[in-house]
């Protein structure tokens, strides 16, 4: 995971670019009109066949990961057996969350040119994966409206240093980053969809699953109840399943690659915001634009593939969020340029990356003696 296959983009005279150089807070000297004008015309075409078969292709492997495990595992002789299981569980969680990264296509209309379409998929995979998908598409879509703002984003909002917890000091040292990174990779993504942890503050309970929670309107209610209805019908086939095949058999086949799932879309998250490079604004410096750029494309290696480049090509994203992610790759390589030093790529190797982001990245304040106060940038001395 993490080979670095990718590097920053070259320098002048053949230097690498400081990964921890501070990314221009300042408004760019260029416009989205003008960055999407460099993105050939093609790459914000959505082919049907061409979505569909990455659907076929996933689920493909999928089932032939299922099918070898469930037929072959138990002929393998002790203790091979024990060995055989972790590996489905990675080799199925990786392609399962690639899965999770289609149906998110869907959430931003990338998959079709029709929006029945795009949910309907959407629903059927997210909800397989015990995820409300239209509660989780209209939060994730005000994410992508207030990306990087302090007062509206919807998910990895930092905290200033004077609300952090009164325990935060004890938990910033190895032992302690350890534990949270271990909490955070298991819990986080049901923390967030249940409780809303580490979303925006609101006045009072939020909750994805709630119709009625103050995340959502009340034209939006429906579909609230549409994505728990979604999530209702999954848990009573797993509970099906579990009686007629045992709750180990589930757990070994569906739980512990969700589990896996679930791990990779907290890390991809958090790495794509949380980097002592980027800024983050209060409303007295935030603009749609700056926001957006305030987002670091990285380096899983060979799974940028199997997560259909969703980690490499976060910053083309952000700016164009309704873009395939087969078209990403090219698109980024047409708008950098434009970006210049605005364009963040980090090649650090991720299990080094999630250590070092949890050990710098603990809060955000201004810098002192600065002359914009509504910036802020990560620092970590509690």
């Amino acid at each position: 995971m993490g080979a670095g296959g990718r590097m920053s983009s070259p320098m002048k005279n053949g230097e690498q670019k400081n990964t921890l150089q501070r990314v221009p807070h300042t408004k760019p000297p260029f416009t989205l009109s003008q960055i999407k004008k460099a993105i050939p015309p093609h790459c914000f075409q959505r082919s049907l066949i061409r979505s569909f078969s990455y659907v076929v292709y996933d689920l493909s492997l999928a089932y032939l990961f299922y099918y070898i495990a469930t037929s072959y595992f138990q002929i393998l002789p002790y203790p091979l057996s024990y060995f055989a299981w972790p590996i489905y569980w990675a080799f199925q969680g990786c392609i399962l969350t690639g899965v999770w990264v289609i149906a998110h296509e869907c959430g931003h209309h990338a998959f079709s040119d029709y929006q029945w379409l795009d949910d309907i998929v959407g629903l059927i995979l997210h909800s397989a994966l015990m995820v409300p998908y239209f509660s989780w598409k209209i939060s994730h879509r005000r994410h992508h409206s207030n990306t990087g703002s302090l007062d509206r984003d919807e998910v990895f909002v930092p905290k200033p240093k004077s609300k952090m917890k009164w325990y935060s000091k004890y938990l910033n040292n190895p032992p302690g980053r350890a534990l949270t990174l271990l909490v955070t990779l298991t819990l986080g993504w049901p923390l967030y969809l249940a409780f809303n942890v580490s979303g925006r503050p609101y006045d009072r309970f939020a909750c994805h699953y709630d119709p009625y929670g103050p995340i959502y309107s009340d034209r939006e209610r429906l579909q609230i109840f549409i994505s728990d209805t979604g999530i209702f019908a999954t848990t009573f086939v797993l509970y099906r399943v579990a009686i007629a095949k045992g709750l180990a058999w589930l757990v070994c086949v569906y739980g512990m690659p969700l589990l896996v799932v679930n791990g990779f879309l907290v890390t991809i998250t958090y790495l794509q915001h949380t980097h002592p490079a980027l800024p983050h604004y209060d409303s007295s410096e935030w603009d749609w634009l700056r926001g957006a750029l305030s987002t670091m494309d990285r380096d899983y290696g060979v799974l940028n593939k199997v997560f259909h480049n969703i980690t490499d090509t976060h910053v083309a994203h952000h700016l164009f969020s309704t873009m395939p992610h087969y078209h990403a790759m090219e698109a980024t390589k047409a708008i950098k340029p434009i970006l210049g030093e605005y364009y963040q790529f980090d090649g650090t190797p991720i299990y080094k990356a999630m250590w070092r982001e949890a050990k710098e990245c603990i809060y955000v304040e201004p810098d002192e003696g600065a002359s914009s106060k509504g910036v802020f940038w990560y620092q970590n001395k509690l």
